[in-house]
């Protein structure tokens, strides 16, 4: 198929040749390519500096910033057991003894459901996200993975591969529940005991 050439120049300047023999035909076949890259690659938009003053659980933590504002953090790209579950409260001291009281970076791109801000930790230059799956005290969580930078995707896989193959914490278990799949049973609970 037989493209436009791309025209003249304005104001009487030249275009280079290269450009004049363009076709946008040529062109257009670029565009998914392009697209493709620009929305497969999430970006880290924006940083919050302060100090962890409170961790919730396995995967949320709360950072004071120098404004004095509070933020609500869950730790992107990984799902920890519930406090209820089995490592839950194991799951949730790692991560004080990572964050607590300490000055934290946190690398973030959205916020949740909850309004939960969505992002990395970064503690002394170490990935507390991803400590914690080293660990064995959290799971990549998989189902959100297209929203993390590919480096960080396939570090955080490899990490659990790691600790499950070591044995390490949740996976001394012979057959550890996923959070995500405790939380459906106790609303399928929940809904069974509503009359």
């Amino acid at each position: 198929m037989e493209g436009w050439n791309i025209g003249t120049a304005p104001l009487g300047s030249a275009w280079p040749a290269w450009v004049s023999s363009l076709k946008v035909v040529r062109c257009a076949r670029f565009i998914p390519l392009l697209a493709a890259f620009l929305f497969s690659t999430p970006s880290i938009a924006a940083t919050v500096q302060g100090r962890v003053v409170a961790v919730t659980d396995g995967d949320t933590v709360k950072v004071l910033d120098a404004a004095h504002t509070e933020w609500k953090i869950r730790l992107m790209g990984i799902d920890a057991p519930e406090k209820q579950q089995a490592f839950g409260s194991r799951s949730k001291s790692n991560l004080s003894d990572l964050v607590y009281g300490k000055t934290v970076t946190v690398e973030y791109s959205k916020k949740d459901r909850y309004g939960r801000t969505v992002g990395k930790i970064i503690v002394n230059g170490v990935d507390a996200n991803l400590e914690q799956i080293r660990a064995g005290m959290a799971w990549h969580y998989k189902k959100y993975e297209k929203e993390q930078p590919v480096e960080d995707r396939e570090t955080y896989a490899r990490a659990e591969e790691q600790a499950r193959a070591g044995q390490r914490g949740l996976w001394r278990d012979a057959e550890p529940m996923p959070p995500w799949d405790w939380r459906k049973s106790k609303k399928r609970k929940t809904k069974a005991a509503t009359p």
